[in-house]
């Protein structure tokens, strides 16, 4: 897979400089980097390594003197990091998936393909389920009755999509996700003890034993175009109405999103992020790592939270949370400093003591 310098350069809408037609058929960090790389050194403190390495081409960040890093051939672009983006896609060598159906895989004969789709080894594909044109079906994936996955989906290996799924464009599922399991949902014949807890704040009453029924998930997941959805992900399905996803949410590893939940556009959900049944996100919120959201709570647009972040309130839009539980983050850096202030505290209260009791005994 080689590229010229001025090929990527105008793939990216970057600048090229020097022999433009050096070819190069991948990318390195620059120690790592061989003769016929491309070089990542977007920073200066990254170009210190290229000496080490034996890269001819370089991307750099703007304004780099290309030619006193001793290179050949370098490309700029104002932002280089966005610039990976692009870059990465052109290098991406893929996963070695086979075009066309492979022979161990059962499609129903009432499920619809669209032009172009490969599907491959044990995978499974049910009845009237529609796939978009130029998707691509890994080995060893599962698409349920009447589910519709939009064109150019691309699932990886083990993939899993349960029944009446929607699921728009452009959608990338890794290895292990699964998308309409059923909801945690779970009910006593009586007020169960996790009801009393929530309503007392804490008093479980009389102790009983109690056993759980179980309420069906009636209801589905839609979700929108360019949805990523990372490894061993779940996306559970509603109770009665769907669980709703909107355009562009970006999940990480093992997210776990609730029946019922409803997520807006252009969110990031980080990894071991959990939110609970019936919670609703806005628009452009950034979940860190390991948060946790309660059910039935609302977060509004362009909120972010940082990592382990324990939300159990509603959260207006624009607030940037920290901590357990979750308060804005300037509150909490200010109570941390406090906590770690306490040790000297007890003690200059203890030597005060000690004061004013030697005071009052030679008084």
């Amino acid at each position: 897979m080689n590229h010229s310098i001025k090929e990527i350069a105008a793939a990216l809408g970057a600048e090229a400089f020097g022999n433009t037609d050096l070819q190069v058929n991948g990318v390195a960090e620059p120690a790592q980097a061989s003769d016929t790389d491309l070089a990542l050194a977007m920073k200066p403190d990254f170009a210190a390594g290229l000496p080490d390495g034996q890269a001819r081409a370089a991307m750099l960040w703007a304004g780099a003197d290309w030619q006193a890093l001793g290179l050949e051939a370098a490309i700029t672009a104002p932002r280089p990091r966005f610039a990976m983006a692009g870059l990465s896609a052109m290098m991406d060598p893929g996963q070695g998936f086979a075009t066309g159906i492979h022979p161990s895989a059962v499609i129903d004969p009432a499920a619809e393909l669209g032009e172009n789709v490969s599907v491959g080894p044990l995978t499974v594909i049910g009845a009237g389920a529609r796939i978009g044109a130029g998707s691509v079906i890994g080995p060893q994936c599962f698409i349920g009755t009447d589910t519709v996955l939009g064109e150019s989906a691309y699932l990886r290996e083990g993939v899993k999509i349960g029944a009446r799924v929607t699921i728009g464009a452009r959608f990338i599922a890794q290895p292990g996700a699964i998308v309409g399991g059923d909801g945690f949902s779970f009910v006593t014949p009586e007020q169960s003890t996790i009801e009393r807890v929530r309503d007392t704040l804490g008093d479980q009453g009389d102790l009983a034993a109690q056993s759980y029924a179980r309420i069906h998930s009636l209801g589905s997941v839609t979700i929108g175009d360019d949805v990523e959805l990372g490894a061993n992900s779940c996306i559970d399905r509603g109770t009665v109405r769907d669980t709703q996803i909107g355009n562009g949410v970006k999940f990480d590893n093992l997210a776990q999103i609730g029946h019922n939940v409803e997520i807006g556009n252009d969110c990031l959900i980080c990894a071991q992020v959990g939110v609970a049944g019936s919670s609703r996100i806005g628009n452009n919120v950034v979940l860190g790592g390991q948060t946790g959201v309660s059910d039935n709570l609302f977060i509004g647009d362009h909120v972010i939270t940082g990592g382990a972040t324990k939300v159990l309130a509603n959260v207006p839009a624009g607030r940037v949370m920290l901590g357990y539980p979750a308060m804005k983050m300037e509150t909490h850096i200010e109570v941390y400093k406090g906590l770690r202030r306490l040790p000297r505290l007890f003690r200059d209260v203890a030597t005060l003591q000690k004061a004013v009791s030697k005071s009052i005994k030679s008084d």
